[in-house]
């Protein structure tokens, strides 16, 4: 081992960074249930507050993790959204599809890179397909890439 960290899991599209901390922070925020033994804070937390903790989060494992550590979180996103997806979770159904579907495309992508990724993350993708679809119904958002319903062919107008 030549004692350099390997950063080939980060050669992967932005998304995650950019698009999960609000969608997380939300999702975390929705399954937070009502009096528990917890420590008394001196008020609730701001969603803004919310996501720019996650935003945090997700630097720091960018920046000081590794392949295990950021692949362990987005398990996390998936357990959020498939519980949300199942009905076993409260959660804002468009915040778990968005979450939902950069956690699918990132663990597609993993198939490209060197590494186990791509093999560990087989049951998360079936999940998070299955996830996806339910959402997509009950929120009623198209696919990424709309498919036509119809081709038009031919010179006739």
């Amino acid at each position: 081992m030549s004692g350099r960290r390997r950063l080939d899991w980060l050669g992967l599209t932005p998304e995650p960074e950019r698009e999960l901390p609000t969608a997380v922070a939300a999702l975390r925020a929705s399954t937070r249930t009502g009096p528990t033994v917890r420590p008394a804070r001196p008020r609730e937390r701001t969603p803004e507050e919310l996501a720019a903790a996650e935003r945090r989060r997700v630097e720091r494992l960018i920046l000081r993790g590794s392949r295990h550590s950021w692949l362990r979180y987005l398990t996390e996103v998936t357990d959020l959204v498939t519980g949300v997806a199942a009905g076993s979770r409260s959660g804002d159904p468009a915040a778990a599809l968005l979450a939902g579907e950069v956690v699918l495309d990132h663990h597609r992508m993993l198939i490209g890179l060197p590494g186990p990724g791509y093999g560990r993350t087989a049951a998360a993708r079936t999940a998070l397909e299955s996830a996806v679809r339910a959402l997509r119904t009950r929120t009623n958002t198209p696919t990424h890439t709309p498919v036509p319903t119809h081709t038009r062919t031919g010179g006739s107008r």
